[in-house]
């Protein structure tokens, strides 16, 4: 299922609006890591490249963010496991995502600064893109 701009462009502003709301990254954080439990163990096995704690949490709020626009679209997003993460590993996956999901490419270009997380942002967009 192919995301559009205007989906990705609704989820972010929603999140953009509810971020006065302290308690807004939380919940995001805390609901995709419950429910995505092995995609939170491989992002936090990332810690030393991603700078430490507080990169993890934006990851994963991100990533959040990415599973909200394809629910949103109709898509299914089940607990991914190792194997769909292993599966969306392969080569490189900025490229791939450029390929596959455009906006949701650029979604990450746009708002994440530190390439490593960039990539697994777009590794773990993948895995949610080849199960929808």
């Amino acid at each position: 299922m192919k995301l559009t701009k205007d989906q990705i462009l609704s989820v972010v502003t929603e999140a953009s609006q509810k971020m006065s709301d302290p308690n807004y990254s939380s919940v995001m954080v805390g609901g995709f890591v419950q429910s995505q439990t092995p995609v939170a163990q491989f992002i936090s096995a990332h810690e030393r490249e991603l700078g430490g704690a507080e990169a993890i949490i934006n990851v994963i709020f991100h990533c959040a963010l990415i599973a909200e626009a394809f629910r949103r679209a109709g898509g299914k997003v089940r607990e991914m496991s190792y194997e769909d993460l292993d599966a969306a590993a392969r080569g490189e996956p900025l490229k791939r995502l450029h390929k596959a999901q455009l906006p949701l490419h650029e979604f990450i270009l746009a708002n994440v600064e530190n390439e490593e997380a960039q990539k697994l942002i777009a590794m773990i967009a993948l895995a949610i893109d080849g199960m929808s």
